[in-house]
C-alpha cells in the first residue's frame, strides 16, 4: 500500500490543492518500509489527483480539499483521510493504528483566488 500526505517542514500541509510536496509513504504489513519527499512540480487542484495515481498512490491524509478534488480522488480509488493536521509521519502511524483524527465530511466550498477559511486553516497564506 502506498499513502500520500500533503506536507510542509514535517506536517500536513492544509490545503490540498496548494500542495508543493507530497511525502510518500510505502506501507507492508501495516509498517511504513520507506518514505520520500516528492515535488508537485507546479500541478494545481486538478492535475494533483492524476499525479496520485500516475504514482499508485492508495490512501491520502490531507487537511482542507475541494468538493472537485475529492470527487477526483474517489474516482481515482484514492480513499481520503482529509481534515487531518499535525506532524505527517506521527498522522501515518495513527493511520496504521486506526487511530488517525480525521473529518470524513472535510470539504473547503469557496473559490480559490479569495483569502477565505477553511475549517481550521486560513487559505490566505498559500
Amino acid at each position: 500500500m502506498k499513502i500520500a500526505v500533503t506536507y510542509e517542514n514535517g506536517d500536513i500541509f492544509q490545503h490540498f490543492g496548494h500542495t508543493e510536496q507530497f511525502k510518500f509513504y510505502d506501507v507492508t504489513e501495516g509498517k511504513v518500509i520507506s518514505s520520500e519527499i516528492v515535488s508537485t512540480m507546479g500541478s494545481g487542484h486538478g492535475a494533483l489527483a492524476e499525479f496520485l495515481t500516475r504514482n499508485d498512490i492508495n490512501a491520502l491524509i490531507c487537511g482542507g480539499i475541494g468538493a472537485g478534488a475529492k470527487m477526483a480522488l474517489e474516482e481515482a480509488g484514492i480513499t481520503l483521510y482529509g481534515g487531518a493536521s499535525g506532524d505527517a509521519d506521527e498522522s501515518v502511524q495513527a493511520l496504521l493504528e486506526n487511530k488517525l483524527n480525521f473529518n470524513v465530511d472535510v470539504t473547503c466550498n469557496h473559490p480559490h483566488d479569495e483569502e477565505h477559511n477553511c475549517g481550521e486553516h486560513s487559505c490566505s497564506s498559500h
